[in-house]
This record gives structure tokens, sequence and C-alpha cells, in this order.
């Protein structure tokens, strides 16, 4: 309407500068067409192995029928042999899963009943395979053992009713179960009637046909505990329900047991049937080679393809594929195995009746009398001719040129498979989450290799559903984001605040679509203030205003993404500003409703550093937040048993995520973590995929490192055991975790001995992750999920960051070695192999200096052929002086002094890798020790970054690596060891925001003038604050938020190692903090408020509950320490003596390590190992080459780490191609408006009904990665429902996200 068109406030101001926000890292297309072939792969591979499983077992059950040539009826044992195997091999394979569970892992006992019950029920299926597939099918025809394993399916039928009609529910698929079991009794009555018709009067084809169809009933109780829970659901049975969840919850020991009963009679009817139908089994040892080799292959055939099969029926499950790659492969499976039979059978008749050209009249049954049973078998001819006459054979007693005889055969199989077709009828409106996990697929993990996919569709779980079609029922989680900042720059912080924003748009709190998650954010700012000139009170800092334009300048962006160019809007939203027990709060609401809550924190008011930061929002958000409602709903009469419900399922669908100030996400990432916890409810917490960014050396040797980590060691820890350390840039805990015993509590634990100061406060996350471990909770490793973070970017922010990182690690790890026997029994993901795997690791991590030293023993050797001793000796001068001198030097010269040498071992590592590949050239092999190594470690690495090719530019950074090596194993040990006791954060200390002001020298403040900038702060309410909009960054006093001491001014002539030191409130100014807060100090809010252009800031105050919440938080674990000068020096020293203990031990194990392999070298014609040299064509050069036996562990150990990590990797990989097909196949698409707009006219207004956008500017969202496929179950329904994308530029100027 023309009473719309307002003027935005500045006309003239609409050009605009839009950062690039689009997911530009992630390969979406690359993905989505990987999708498409996986998809068709996986179905192509499920139908396949099917259909190989079912032809091959078929084949033993024809090879074991009487009359067959291909193999004599004597050897008739072997093949009963071999379908005995098929029947068991699953359950010994769940025997060894179940045994290894129990060893490494919690497994209950089962009360008497459940258990008796179960393996009667096991006893019964069992029996009935055996006599099914062992005794009566061999006495079939082929149709009818291919079609009669469908019959199993009558059972399932007949319980889907009786659960549905217990449902009291208009469910949509009772009658197709009624039609089912109706259709496989016919198919009985038809497969009864065309044997015993045939003649009646043969007693022995009556016993066989009878065992059939008893066998194939028993056969039928297999998928019973499905029904059973439902039924037990929906009724008012104890017995029932308690029968379930004690099945469900002792499910490993019961596994162990009906493995074991199944195998036993099994074996017990096989052992019976053989000498009853007067075979023997000494024929077994007596078989030809010939016949040997059909049975091998065939068994072997059937046993891997049943397995597989099972496998990618599980996988296909998992990428939400269930309707292409499962229920159709599996489907047409048995119409293929019918074509593959019959239509031979057919052809080879068709071509015998060609062959008489019309001399005389042949049918089916002269045929085979003449051609089929008269025939002489030769054992030299090809065995598939053979095969064919004898799946014939089965079918001459019937007289197929009766047109009812094969009626009737007809009718009875497509009975079955109809039959079979309506009882998994649900399967195809079966809601499945993304990568859902394989006990929620299937109801039991055993699959039946004789009847394949009988068991996988009969097996998959069944769900009621009624006729309105209602989607699956799905909790909302909620998610807190939790950023800590400090003094990231202008452009960090827009990082952070853009992918907020982004998924603000993703998931909308105004008119939402989806209801999975809800989000709120909050960032805490550490030391937010600084003092205000003259008597104006605390102010905040230069970083923390920055905050304030970034939001209104993303705001800008976002709101204005959708709108028409002349609908472009300046004017933000009022926003609020409260004042706070801890400093302040601003609460931002983004476009899309969802919230940002800023707090700032004042180091005066409240305990500063990261860690404390956290503990501020884990009791604020989990305790203030979750709990205190639960309690006041408690004392209000609410009953007791349902308030813990739902305390216990709120706890569990709370997530917090994890952020730094600068960290650069998309909203996809955050679903895939949302995935891992939804899906499995005993991870506490899941990390994604960290990508360092940033330009320069240290940068590019910081992204290889990166990705090896990532791409093996995390790999290796998520797949044989749990995570070690979830980072706090990009990670999602669960309250749950969080809130259990001995996590939350002792994470808020105040630093009070020296060790303390390295394992709590230097590697708080990983400290973190240590204590969900020893509670049993699992961490997992996502690596789908992408997130990017600034790394430092020159040479001793780098090392200040890793001599923080190297002592907490060894600090962390250490702690969890000392606990495994109490974790491995608490936690079933840290087996003891895994336990003694991180033990080997940190063994080598220890020994890395003397490795590296031994590795520029081997170059020097290598490069001037001096003696080994002599070369070993000169590589270990150069790290001995440089450890003496770093207990002397001050920190700073101790770096320099490190990136020196660091540039001398670069060169020298490039003339021994150019040396090594020179040697291999000029020798003309790669079969030495040496060679071997490196060139196995070239193919392993380039192989894994082939595996993620987004990523694989990466490798080139690997040469960086390569040369820095000493630098990073050797000197940066030494310099981290040596200055372990100086607790200082080391990074960020001294970089200012961008575009503000460097700080100038300050003096320190005295006592005098502290005392007087208290009395300042204290009455400065009668003042009014100036309303400047400047920036102010004169006169801030830029001091190290980690440091326990303010650092002296006076020049320090000895070591500057020990820096212990925290920014600690001296008791005088510290007095009432109380008091402080309660004065209404304006200064800081009309800072904002007047710096704050587009956007008011109005102010607001905490209720009074909250307000008393941050007051007993700040009183009880949050309150600033006093200035203890004694306890700080006391801390120093202990951290010195501390440094010194550790130093000495670690590096007398390097010594004695160096002593042992000098000894060796020493030694080398006594202790030594002798390998010959060949060269490629593997002939003896003459020459050896000697090996020390301590080296040669060594390299072995390290070898076989790194196959383990490599095998991981490829297990890894294939699960994260799941998830991405998953989240590809379920995340709705958002269309592009229509372009096609009416050419604009002078004067005349476009209709809005037909465009969205105006003809000047035209913006539109479309996912970069959404699917192009229509959705596969419910969300098929859904093509109103677009999935919030991507920031991106479009062709005419607009921006679209």
């Amino acid at each position: 309407m023309e009473g719309d068109r307002d003027l935005p406030k500045r006309p003239w101001d609409t050009c605009q500068e839009v950062p690039i926000i689009e997911d530009e890292q992630t390969p979406w297309k690359m993905i989505k067409l990987l999708k498409i072939i996986t998809v068709c792969v996986v179905a192509v591979i499920v139908f396949g192995l099917a259909l190989c499983s079912k032809a091959s077992f078929l084949l033993l059950i024809t090879l074991s029928n009487e009359g067959t040539k291909t193999l004599p009826d004597e050897q008739k044992p072997v093949a009963l042999l071999c379908i005995g195997c098929t029947l068991i091999a699953s359950s010994v394979l769940l025997f060894l899963k179940s045994i290894w569970k129990a060893c490494y892992k919690t497994s209950k006992l089962p009360r008497k009943t459940t258990a008796a019950l179960v393996l009667f029920f096991e006893f019964l299926v069992s029996l009935g395979a055996a006599i099914l597939t062992i005794v009566a099918m061999p006495h079939l025809d082929i149709v009818t053992n291919v079609t009669i394993l469908n019959g199993v399916a009558v059972l399932s039928a007949l319980l889907q009713a009786i659960s549905q009609c217990t449902a009291k529910e208009r469910n949509r698929f009772l009658a197709p179960s009624i039609t089912a079991f109706i259709l496989i009794f016919i198919g009985y009555a038809l497969f009864l009637y065309l044997y015993i018709e045939k003649d009646p009067t043969d007693t022995k084809m009556a016993i066989w046909v009878g065992l059939a169809v008893g066998g194939s009933l028993l056969v039928s109780f297999n998928w019973w505990e499905s029904y059973f829970r439902l039924i037990g659901e929906n009724s008012s049975s104890d017995f029932l329900k308690n029968l379930c969840k004690d099945i469900k919850k002792c499910q490993n020991m019961l596994h162990i047991l009906s493995s074991l009963l199944r195998i036993a009679v099994t074996a017990s009817v096989l052992g019976a049937y053989v000498p009853l139908a007067k075979m023997d089994w000494d024929i077994v040892r007596s078989i030809q080679r010939r016949e040997t080799r059909i049975i091998a292959i065939t068994i072997g055939v059937q046993l891997i393809s049943s397995a597989l099969c099972h496998w990618f029926a599980v996988v296909a499950c998992k990428m939400h594929a269930l309707r292409r790659c499962f229920i159709l492969p599996l489907y047409l499976a048995t119409l293929a195995v019918m074509v593959l039979f019959i239509v031979p059978i057919i052809v080879y008749y068709q071509d015998y009746r060609i062959s008489l050209n019309g001399t005389a009249s042949v049918n089916f049954t002269g045929y085979c009398s003449v051609v089929v049973d008269g025939r002489n078998y030769s054992s030299t001819g090809s065995v598939f001719p053979q095969l064919v006459l004898d799946a014939t054979h089965t079918l001459c007693f019937l007289d197929m040129s009766r047109i009812t005889d094969i009626g009737i055969l007809t009718g009875s199989a497509v009975s079955w498979w109809l039959g079979l077709v309506l009882a998994t009828l649900h399967l195809w409106y079966l809601n499945v989450y993304r990568i859902q996990r394989t006990q929620d697929l299937f109801i039991r993990r055993l699959y039946e290799g004789a009847f394949i996919e009988q068991s996988l569709l009969l097996n998959t779980r069944f769900d009621i559903q009624t006729r309105d079609k209602k989607k699956m029922p799905c909790e909302t989680v909620m998610v807190y984001l939790c950023a800590t900042m400090w003094h990231e720059t202008y452009d960090e912080m827009m990082n952070i605040m853009i992918s907020i924003f982004r998924l603000d748009k993703y998931r909308p709190k105004k008119d939402p679509k989806f209801n999975d998650f809800t989000f709120e954010t909050h960032i805490y700012f550490d030391d937010a203030f600084k003092d205000g000139e003259g008597s104006q009170g605390r102010q905040l800092n230069e970083y923390a205003t920055n905050l304030l334009e970034i939001f209104a300048e993303v705001y800008g962006i976002f709101k204005n993404i959708d709108k028409k160019f002349f609908r472009q809007e300046q004017h933000i939203p009022d926003q609020k500003v409260i004042r706070t027990p801890y400093g302040g709060r601003l609460v931002f609401t983004m476009p899309h409703g969802n919230i940002i809550m800023v707090h700032f924190k004042d180091k005066e008011l409240i305990r500063h550093k990261k860690r404390w930061s956290q503990v501020m929002y884990l009791y604020y958000l989990l305790g203030w937040k979750l709990m205190t409602k639960y309690y006041a709903r408690w004392q209000k009469g609410d009953d007791e048993t349902e308030l813990k419900k739902d305390v216990l399922r709120e706890k569990h669908n709370t997530y917090l995520l994890a952020l730094d100030g600068d960290t650069d996400f998309q909203p996809a990432a955050v679903m895939l973590l949302i995935d891992r916890l939804k899906m499995y409810p005993r991870v506490g917490a899941a990390c994604g995929r960290i990508h360092p960014t940033g330009s320069g050396p240290a940068v590019w040797f910081q992204k290889f490192e990166y990705a090896v980590s990532h791409w093996l060691q995390k790999t290796a820890e998520h797949v044989i055991g749990c995570v070690l350390c979830s980072p706090g840039c990009f990670s999602l805990f669960r309250a749950e975790a969080l809130m259990d015993d001995n996590v939350m509590k002792r994470y808020s634990t105040k630093s009070m001995e020296a060790s303390h100061y390295i394992q709590y406060d230097q590697g708080e996350d990983r400290w973190l992750c240590t204590l969900l471990l020893k509670q049993g909770w699992r961490v997992e490793y996502n690596a789908a999920a992408d997130a990017y973070t600034n790394a430092p970017e020159d040479f001793k922010e780098l090392y200040n960051q890793r001599r923080r990182w190297g002592p907490s690690t060894m600090a962390n790890v250490v702690d969890l070695l000392g606990s495994s026997s109490i974790i491995s029994k608490r936690n079933p993901s840290m087996s003891k192999p895994f336990m003694f795997y991180q033990l080997f690791a940190i063994t080598s991590a220890i020994l890395a200096p003397a490795t590296i030293c031994l590795l520029i023993a081997g170059c020097l050797t290598f490069v001037t052929n001096i003696p080994g001793t002599a070369a070993l000796i000169l590589a270990v001068i150069p790290p001995v002086i440089y450890l003496g001198l770093c207990f002397k030097l001050k920190t700073d010269t101790q770096i320099k002094i490190a990136a020196i040498m660091s540039i001398i071992y670069a060169f020298l590592m490039l003339v021994v890798t150019m040396s090594i590949i020179g040697a291999m050239v000029r020798d003309k092999t790669i079969l030495t020790p040496s060679s071997i190594f490196v060139v196995a470690m070239a193919i392993i690495y380039i192989i894994t970054a082939l595996l993620h090719p987004q990523e694989i530019q990466l490798v080139f950074h690997g040469f960086l690596y390569i040369i820095c090596i000493p630098s990073a194993y050797l000197l940066l040990t030494i310099y981290s060891m040596v200055n372990m006791n100086n607790v200082s954060w080391g990074t960020r200390e001294s970089k200012p925001a961008a575009g503000a002001a460097p700080p100038e020298a300050t003096t320190p403040q005295t006592t005098a003038n502290k005392a007087k900038s208290t009395f300042q702060r204290l009455f400065s309410w009668v003042k009014c604050c100036k309303k400047s909009s400047q920036r102010s960054g004169e006169g801030q006093v830029n001091v190290n938020q980690e440091n326990l001491i303010p650092q002296s001014t006076q020049p320090e002539h000895g070591p500057q190692n020990t820096i212990v030191e925290d920014i600690m409130i001296p008791e005088q100014q510290q007095r009432q903090v109380e008091l402080v807060s309660d004065i209404p100090v304006q200064c800081w809010v009309t800072q904002l408020q007047s710096a704050s252009k587009d956007m008011h800031l109005q102010e607001d105050s905490l209720d009074k509950e909250e307000e008393n919440f941050w007051r007993e938080l700040q009183e009880k674990y949050l309150e600033p320490l006093a200035d203890d000068k004694e306890k700080q020096k006391k801390m120093a020293n202990d951290l010195r003596e501390l440094r010194n203990k550790i130093n000495f031990a670690f590096f007398i194990i390097n010594a004695l390590w160096l002593v042992a392999t000098f000894t060796l070298q020493a030694l080398e014609a006594s202790f030594s190992i002798r390998l010959p040299k060949v060269d490629l064509n593997l002939e003896d050069t003459g020459e050896d080459v000697a090996i020390d036996p301590i080296a040669f562990m060594f390299i072995l150990g390290f070898a076989i780490s790194v196959l383990i990590q490599f095998l991981a990797m490829l297990y890894h990989r294939i699960y994260t191609l799941i998830h991405y097909v998953a989240f590809l196949s379920t995340e709705p698409t958002e269309k592009k408006p229509e372009q096609d707009l009416p050419e604009y006219l002078p004067g005349k207004k476009i209709d809005s009904s037909v465009s969205q956008a105006d003809s000047a500017s035209i913006s539109a969202s479309t996912s970069s990665f959404a699917s192009t496929f229509q959705e596969e179950s419910e969300e098929e329904e859904s093509d109103d429902e677009f999935f919030p994308g991507l920031h991106r530029r479009s062709h005419d100027g607009g921006t679209m996200v």
C-alpha cells in the first residue's frame, strides 16, 4: 500500500559492505553428486548381495537333493554340513561380539524368567530353521524352495494384526496384515495339496512336506520381540512390560546364551539327521578336489554375501534411503533368484526340444528321464550345465506339462511372496531418523543367513501407524550457544556474529517451520571494563564496544536480505541493556526472534579467565534456568515422580554448544553435531572438524598438523575408544553429562596445588572431557561438522599456545591412565586395549626429543658419512645447550633462539629428504627399512588426503610440516617443559581490537592510586557520565588476563620462567562488592547508548530472584581472589619445584633412551638385526642393513599405531559419508522465487503477488547444500518447507542467504 512507503532513515546511505558469509569451504555440490552415486551403489550392492546369498544357499540345497549328480549321493553330508554353517555363521559372529562386550564393557545378567522365555523361543526358531533347511528343503523343488522362505512371515502378520488391535486406534495397516496372513495360509494350502495329491501313498513325501510347514512356522517365531513390545505397551500386563525392559537391559548376556543355544541345536539336528538318513560322515575327509572347489566357492559366497548384505542394509537405513536401497532391492531379490534358476531350466528344455527337430514328441517328464536323470556326469566339463540340470531334477517329480501343476505351483509361490510384501508394507512409511541406531532400526542384532531378505525385512522395527499419518514424534531440544570472548579483533567477532545470525535464519523463533531444536546465544565477555577518565567510573573497553557496532552491522545485513530495494530498513528495534552484579548485560533480539545475551564481566566484581566464564554459564543455564523452575513446581506440590521424569528429560535434551570468540560455522555443522547426541544417549559431548585460518608459514604448518590430527588421531580415538579432548571452540555438550556427579561441581574447583594450574587452567577443555570420560560418558568426533577458527600467525604466539597445551595434555592423559581400571569398568567405550593404545601414544610423545635427536643423527650420518656414535653426539649437543639456556633466559629470548635453530634444522631436514630420495634412485631400491617406512607413510598420508577431497590441497603444506619436525617435536617440547611453571595464557595478550588506538604505556598503580580509584567509583553517581561516541583507548591498562600478579615494570635480570600471576583484587579495593554493584553508576550504560546510533538501548533490570542467584554464585564460586602475596609466592615456588621434578624425570627418560641407542650403535657387530638388502626385483644385492633392536621395536610399534589409525580412518569416512547422505536426504530444499517479472513501466505498480522482489534488485534465497531429490518418507508432504541456506551474492547485486 502507498501508506507503507516509509523512507529509510538515511536514503542517501544505501550501499552496504557485505562480508562473505556463505559456506565456501564445504563442497556441497560434490557431496550431492556423491550422494546420488552412493544411493545407487548401495541399492545395487544390497540387491546383488541378497541375490548371491539366496542363490548360493539354494545351490547348497540343490546339491544335497537326492538324485543330483554334481555332488554324488555319498557326498551329500558335505552339502548338509555347509547348510548348517550358514545357519550358525551369524550366531558365531554375534557370540564373538558379545564376548568382547562382556570382557571390556558392562553386561548385566537377566532374570531367570526372562532368560527361560527367550531361550525357549530361540530353541523353537533354531530347531525350525534346522529342520526346514537341513531335513525338508532338500526334498522339495527349486520353485518351492525359493518361495517357501517367504512363508516365515506368517506369525509376524498375525502378531501385527493383534498388536494393532490392542492399540485401539484406526490403524493404517490392519487390513494388509490380515490379508498377508490369509495369503501365506493359502500358499501353505496350495503347497500341501500339490505334493500330497501327487501321490497320497508316498508317506516319506508327506513327512517332508509336514516338516517343511512345521519348520517354517517355528522359524516365524524369530521376530516375536518386536510385537510383544508393542502389545506390552498397549496392555496392562506388567509381565510383558518388565520382560521387554529386562531384555533390553540384559541384551548382551542373552545374545551369548542364545548364540550358544542356536549353535548347539543346529549341530544336534545335523548330527542326528545324517545317520538317520543312512549317510556317513567319513566321506567329508575324502571328497574330490573338484567337488571341494565347488562347495568351498558356494559356501564362501554365501557366508560373505550374507554378512555384507546385512551391513549394507543397515547402511541404507542409516542413510535414510529405506525405500530405494533397502525395501525395493530385497523385494526384487526373491524374484531375481526365481528368474536366475527358472530361465536356464526353460532355455535348456527348449533347446532340447529344438534339437529334436520335431522327430519325436517330448514332454517335460520325458526330458527328465532322458536328459536330466539319464545323463552321465563328467568331472571335466563346465559346472554350470550340470547345476542347471540338477535344479531341473528337483522339478521332475511334477508333471510340468500339465497346466494344473504349473498353476498350483505358481499360485503358492505368488501367495507367499505377496504375503511377505503385505506383511512388510508398513516399512514404506516407517519413520527413520538420520543415522538411526542399529538397535532402534532392528529388533534383533542377529540376521539369518539362510533367508537373508526375509530376516532383514521382518526384523525391522514395527510401529503402529494411524490413519491420520502423524509424523514421528520428535522431542525439541534446547541448544545454548555459549561463546567466551576477551581480546578478539573486529573481524574475528564479525565471524561468530555472522554465524549466529545465520543460525537465526536457519531456525527462526518467529513462525518456525521446524521443531527439532530451539536455541539461545550467550556471549561471556571477559575483562570487559576499564577505569573511566576522571570520575566517570567503570566503562567498557574498545573490544566490548566493538561488539555493539558489529551487532548493528550484521543485523542490518540480515534484516535486509529478503527486502525489496526501496524497502530496506536502517532502523534496528530497541534492545535492552541491564546492570548486573557481575558487570552488565546486553539483550539483543535477532531478526527472526532468537535472543543473544552478552554478559560483560568486570574482573573486580567476578572472577575472570575462560574457565570461570564457563563455570558462570554452566551454573546460570543449567543450574538457574533449568533446575530452579522444577524446585518451584515441587514446592507448589507437583507430583515428585513426574517432576523427576521431566527434569531428566530436559537435562537429556538440553545441549551447550561451546564456542570461541572467533569461531565461524554453518547451521549444517550444528545439526550434524545434534544428530550424534540425539541418536546416542550415552554421548556426553561431540566435537567437529576444526580448521585453522590465517596466513603465513605458522598457519600452513598448523593446517597440516590439524588435518593429520583429525584425519588419523581423532578418528582412531572415536572408532576404537573415545575422543580425549573435545575442543572448546566448537563442541556440543549434553546438559545431563555436565550435571553428572564429579563433573560440573569438580570443574568449579579452584586451583589449590601446583599441578592443578597445569591440568585445570592450561587446558580446561581437555580437563572437562577427562571428567566426562571418568564418569562414563562417551565423547565423539564428527568429521562432517566443520568449524573455522583463527590460528596463531607468528612463531612466538604459536610457541606460547603449545606451551600451555603440551603439559596440560600430558597431565590429563596420565590422569586417565592412572585410573584405567576404574574407567574401563565405568565407561563402556574405554576398553583396556584402548588405554594401552593411549599408553603407547603418550610414551611416544615423551620420547619425541630423543627420537628427533636420533633422526638428526641419522641425517648427519647419511649426509656426511660420519660414524653413527659421533653423529649422535653431534645431534645431542644443540638441544642440550638450548635446554640449559631455557633455564636461564627470558621466554622471549628462548623463542628467538628456537626460531633460529628451527631454520637451521629445516635446512638440514631438506637436505636429508632430498638425500633419501636420491639414495633410493641411486640404489634402485626402496626395500630398506628407512625407505619402506618413508614410502609407506607417504602412501598412507596421500590416500588419507584423497579420502578427504575437500582438503587435499593441505598435502602441499605437508612438506613444510616435514622440515619443521625438529622444531615442533624437539625445540617446542623443550620450551614447553622448561616453561611449565609459566601459567599465563600467552595469546591475545597484547593484540588490540581493529581500529582501536594502541594503549599507551602506563605506570603501575600504587596502593594510594588504587584506593583513590575505588573512592571515585563509589561516588561516581554524583556526576553524569559524558556522552561520547568516541572509542576511549587512552589510559587503558593492558594487563595479562591470565597472570596472577601484575608484572613488575622494573627490568628483571634473572630468568622469567615463573609466572604464576593473576589479576588479584586487593582487599581494600574489593571491599563491599555488593555495595559497588548496587550504586546506580550510569557511565557504561550511557556510553553504550551514545555509541549506538541506529538502535536505542533501553535500560532494564534483573528480577530480584535472578539478582540473588548471581550474588550467591559469586560468593560461592566466582568471587575475585584476594591479593595474597605470600600465597602467590609459595605457589610460584611450588610450580617451580614441580617443573624441576617433571623435567628431571622427562629428560632422564630421554637420556636413557639415547644412551641405550648409543651403546647398541657402539656394539653394532654384536647387538643388531641384520636384514639383507634387495633391489626392486627382490634380488639380493649382497649388502646387509643393520638395525638396532630398540629402534626396530619402536619403529614397528609406531607403524602398527599408524596402521590402526589408517584403518579407523577408513571406517570413520564410511560413516561420515552415510551421515552426509542422510543429511541431504532429510533436509528440505528451499526453492528460488520466480524471477520472471513483468516489464517495468513508468508509473505502473508491479503486482506483489507475482514478485517478491523489486525489479531493481532481486533477493532470492537458496540452499547451497540442500538435496535436489524429493524426500523419502514423511518429508515428501512438506514441499512448502524451506531450508534456510547460506549467504551469497546474486547476479544482479542482491544479497542472498
